[in-house]
């Protein structure tokens, strides 16, 4: 939960002529942040850059029952390692639509300008890439959902349409086309490869085929039904996304988890983070033909998945967390085994890790393949690991510092040759310290309650959060509106943005080793999918 530190940002606008004004000085009820004018979008971002800060998300919403019935306002959150995060806010006109984009600035916003585009109908002007993104060309024009009059149970009519991937008019040109139906059992996704011989020129993916309608189907719900389709946002990271969710609403209600919660919190959220980098890392290994790794992890996740169920019930630790706190507890006897176990996977991993790194058929494909520099990761933003592979070491659990990790020393792993091998040793290097600090929350877990009351916010009262999940920072932001429902909802997963980083990572890589820089990446379908 967090209190976004905007003066040091306002001060920087005024200095270059842009008038900020608080809205909690205007709307108390709202979460706080800097109303900017609509002229001002475009330099603010220019600024912000300037500063060094980094792109949050863009997002646009309709306005709530302190705004005028027929507003929209776009937001744009930010970030900066000492100053933390800033949210600005801007209103668009009523007659036109219309905002300038941010994308010469931040090149990750292009595809959630394109997400505003197709869901509320926003023009973004100067835009570099205005195709549909989460629309499908299949879907009609006219269709908006995010819009209140759309309801969510109305059904479209499907329409004719192609999606213009990028071609090349050379005979020495192959187009290759994958998905969006896979051979595993996997979410669908199509990837457009143009090559020369086996060798990758551009890699497009096009995405969207899992829509869900996320950000629709949270308006209505309480929080405590709320929270339960946020774990549901993208399966493997259940824990992330109902902690940004948690913390969301815990900052607007002005409630905080007890430390016992909070302790249980880290706990969930580090072995998740410990299954994910265990299993991929034996995937990654597999699409090499290294099956003996693969094996080995894939037994070593099951065992902490069959650990989860015994202790937590749910094998993916779904519905662990609720509004105020988390819904489980552990006794000296969980806490007991889930320490023995965490000892030992940390032991084993690192015993396969040499195992990996002396094995030269593994090492051959894994060394040099898919690499993003550090100047792209930088200008993408790439999150999390993969981003801590290429010299990006963005972690909300050191920059914002939220509880636990407050009481906790994060180590987050610096590489910066941004290749496959390398974001594998991000991985075993996280998982390592994962577990260190798991085994120190069991240690220390403080006594208490589990869970502070819930009590929902007044309306048109907002909240903001972000939080690391394994995948990297998930930001989320909600609003409530009559009788304690949400009326507004926004998610931004990880993957959202580095799903950019594999289309640069596969660059002058042969197509089969396309497999291997995906899984090393292992995007989530669904977290883009909204």
């Amino acid at each position: 939960m967090m209190r976004p530190t905007n003066t040091w940002f306002a001060e920087k606008l005024g200095d270059h002529g842009i008038y900020t004004q608080y809205m909690e000085d205007h709307h108390p009820a709202h979460m706080p942040c800097l109303e900017i004018r609509l002229l001002d979008w475009q330099q603010a971002a220019e600024i912000a850059l300037r500063l060094e800060m980094r792109l949050v998300a863009v997002w646009a919403t309709e306005g709530g029952c302190h705004d005028q019935p027929d507003s929209m306002f776009a937001y744009m959150g930010l970030a900066h390692p000492e100053h933390r995060h800033v949210l600005l806010r801007t209103q668009l006109g009523r007659e036109r639509r219309e905002i300038a984009s941010i994308s010469r600035h931040y090149i990750a916003a292009c595809r959630m300008e394109r997400h505003m585009q197709d869901m509320l109908g926003i023009t973004v002007s100067d835009i570099p890439d205005g195709r549909r993104w989460i629309k499908h060309e299949h879907w009609p024009e006219d269709a908006l959902p995010l819009r209140s009059e759309f309801a969510a149970t109305t059904r479209m009519a499907q329409a004719e349409g192609s999606y213009p991937y990028v071609s090349s008019n050379s005979e020495a040109v192959c187009q290759i086309a994958v998905g969006p139906v896979h051979a595993g059992i996997i979410e669908p996704g199509h990837f457009r490869f143009l090559t020369v011989g086996e060798m990758i020129l551009n890699m497009e993916e096009r995405l969207g085929y899992v829509h869900k309608g996320i950000e629709k189907a949270m308006c209505g719900k309480t929080a405590a039904a709320g929270i339960r389709l946020a774990a549901r946002i993208s399966g493997d990271a259940s824990v992330g996304h109902s902690w940004a969710f948690a913390h969301a609403c815990e900052y607007a209600a002005g409630i905080r988890a007890p430390r016992r919660a909070s302790y249980l919190r880290g706990i969930l959220c580090e072995r998740e983070r410990m299954a994910n980098h265990i299993g991929d890392i034996g995937a990654i290994c597999n699409d090499a033909a290294f099956s003996f790794m693969h094996a080995q992890m894939q037994r070593l996740r099951e065992d902490m998945a069959r650990m989860h169920k015994q202790l937590f019930g749910h094998r993916l630790l779904m519905d662990t967390l609720i509004p105020g706190g988390v819904s489980i507890d552990l006794d000296q006897r969980g806490c007991r085994l889930l320490s023995e176990q965490t000892r030992m996977l940390a032991a084993e991993v690192e015993h396969l890790r040499t195992i990996y790194a002396d094995h030269p058929s593994i090492q051959q494909r894994v060394i040099g393949s898919g690499i993003v520099s550090v100047n792209e990761a930088r200008d993408i933003g790439l999150l999390g690991y993969v981003g801590r592979a290429s010299g990006n070491y963005a972690d909300e659990r050191i920059e914002e510092a939220y509880p636990p990790y407050n009481e906790l020393e994060v180590h987050v792993p610096q590489g910066r040759h941004g290749d496959v091998a390398t974001r594998v040793w991000a991985r075993f290097e996280e998982i390592a310290d994962s577990a260190r600090m798991i085994i120190r929350l069991l240690e220390q877990l403080p006594e208490g309650a589990v869970s502070n009351a819930w009590q929902a916010p007044e309306a048109g009262t907002s909240g903001f959060s972000a939080v690391e999940s394994w995948r990297g920072e998930i930001a989320c932001w909600l609003r409530f509106g009559d009788h304690g429902l949400i009326d507004r909802f926004f998610v931004r997963d990880p993957s959202v943005i580095n799903w950019l980083g594999l289309e640069l990572a596969v660059r002058d890589v042969p197509v089969p080793d396309f497999p291997l820089n995906n899984k090393s990446f292992n995007c989530s379908y669904s977290g883009n999918d909204l």
